[in-house]
């Protein structure tokens, strides 16, 4: 299609669960088949085609309280630069205000370029860690713990309630809620890495020692989104073995509907808040 032609923007289905994954892993993102079928089960994806290929993506996903996450704004390498991606949040803002929605996303440093002059206004910062393999060793034991107990923390965390989300992330096979004193993580699979978080604890050193005994538990290369300004917490992760990868902006178009209680450690991710 030439870039003078127009650009339809669509609804996208479950049915397109494998396009979006085909895009998500062209840019090189840890979201597995089983995010976008919740996305596209849960929220409002809009897309656009190339015929019956599937070449860019935005998605609204509403929470409670009057809040949404907008993530997985994707365009493949030969249809960039085209003004698309502004297009389809365009058309995900149109659809939280049909709703009444307060919208919340993570940027990366060149789309918060972008998200400002939109409205969007920044609030924390995030920083993607990365683990290939652990460095030390721990004797921290591990406990189980339940989704209803983790969901509680995530709604004081967050101000809103995310049930649906969790219960979904913690009914995913491999997935584990786990607990080591008074710290607490969901841990679940990606494309690339196990990603854990959103992570919640009293101290930086509980939040520390949680991450130590998941990555002495796990075989394979971990993710971890920790808040920026929980820095105690990032060069205990950092002098374990952790790799800063990337920043992200915590970015909000509307005014605050709820107060959160508490600061987690770690987030869902960005594609989920």
């Amino acid at each position: 299609m030439a870039d003078t032609e127009p650009v339809a923007i669509v609804e996208l289905g479950v049915n397109d669960a494998p396009g979006g994954f085909a895009l998500s892993t062209e840019a090189r993102w840890n979201q597995n088949e089983a995010d976008w079928r919740f996305f596209l089960t849960n929220g409002i994806v809009f897309g656009v085609r190339d015929g019956t290929h599937l070449v860019a993506t935005a998605a609204l996903l509403p929470y409670s309280a009057g809040n949404a996450w907008i993530s997985m704004v994707l365009v493949t390498e030969r249809w960039r630069r085209r003004g698309i991606a502004t297009r389809l949040v365009d058309a995900c803002l149109d659809a939280a205000r049909q709703r009444g929605l307060t919208t919340w996303l993570d940027a990366t440093p060149a789309g918060a370029t972008v998200y400002g002059p939109l409205g969007f206004a920044p609030t924390l910062q995030l920083r993607r860690l990365r683990l290939e393999h652990s460095t030390h060793a721990t004797s921290t034991t591990l406990a189980n713990f339940d989704i209803d107990t983790f969901s509680a923390r995530d709604r004081r965390a967050m101000g809103f309630e995310r049930n649906a989300l969790l219960a979904e992330f913690g009914a995913r096979t491999g997935s584990r809620v786990v607990s080591c004193g008074n710290a607490m993580a969901l841990v679940r699979d990606g494309r690339i890495a196990r990603h854990i978080g959103p992570l919640f604890a009293d101290s930086a050193a509980d939040a520390l020692m949680l991450a130590n005994a998941i990555s002495q538990s796990e075989s394979g290369p971990l993710l971890i989104d920790a808040i920026a300004s929980q820095e105690q917490f990032i060069v205990g992760l950092t002098g374990a073995g952790w790799n800063i990868e990337r920043p992200f902006q915590r970015m909000r178009f509307g005014r605050a509907t709820a107060q959160s209680e508490e600061l987690p450690f770690a987030v869902a991710g960005p594609e989920f808040g």
